[in-house]
């Protein structure tokens, strides 16, 4: 039994001298020599170079989380920019402003992963909705609405979360409706504005402190395609 364990422990010798590299790689085994060694030396005597690699390590598992969540960050973003140039290109294959309509409540609203969509559109004299899509309202709502009253810069997209959202916005469905996403609309000289608005049922989906880059750039291309349809 011994000379087994001899020829065993000679083995794994000369493995070890002829492939170093295959203790150096394992992060748990130099681990534990470190720490056996730091036994071997007594508690009154400091292993600088222990110490040294421990900051290291630590060091080390630092910069690979944080290379994680950049590339994480990365994959969201080209996943964001390709769903925004999708519902651009729909937003162009519509040949009449119905639709376009019929898009928002849709294919758009699947593209984008929201469950509501609706366009608030102003007028001096609200009338019935043309379209299920679209919700009437008294010129001025769409900045109140906005900026909830304050006297601040109204933005073009505004995220944010909600309990409950306005029913001139969702209609009944805003009961459900716990973010937001409300994009300004602007449709030249001598027209009210309008206001594009995405709810989501998840109260994390669009929160104030996330970017509107892309959001920003769907909005001056629904403007633009809108703006089109209602000439």
């Amino acid at each position: 039994m011994a000379e087994t364990s001899a020829q065993a422990a000679a083995d794994w010798r000369d493995r070890v001298m002829t492939d170093p590299e295959m203790i150096l790689e394992d992060r748990d085994l130099m681990r534990a020599l470190i720490a056996a060694n730091e036994r071997q030396m007594g508690k009154n005597i400091v292993d600088l170079r222990g110490i040294a690699m421990e900051r290291l390590e630590a060091r080390l598992d630092r910069l690979e989380d944080t290379h994680r969540s950049v590339i994480a960050a990365a994959y969201e973003n080209l996943a964001g920019t390709n769903q925004i140039h999708r519902c651009v290109l729909k937003l162009l294959e519509a040949e009449t402003l119905g639709e376009l309509l019929d898009l928002l409540p849709g294919e758009l609203a699947d593209i984008v992963r929201v469950d509501r969509v609706r366009l608030v559109l102003e007028s001096t004299a609200p009338e019935t909705a043309p379209h299920d899509a679209v919700s009437p309202v008294d010129a001025g709502f769409v900045q109140q609405y906005i900026t909830q009253g304050r006297d601040v810069p109204v933005r073009q997209v505004t995220l944010r979360q909600c309990n409950p959202a306005s029913q001139w916005v969702f209609g009944p469905d805003a009961a459900w409706v716990r973010s937001e996403a409300l994009l300004k609309i602007e449709l030249g000289a001598g027209r009210l504005p309008a206001m594009l608005a995405f709810g989501s049922e998840d109260p994390h989906q669009f929160r104030a402190n996330q970017g509107t880059e892309l959001l920003t750039f769907f909005t001056r291309a629904f403007e633009r395609v809108l703006a089109r349809h209602l000439t």
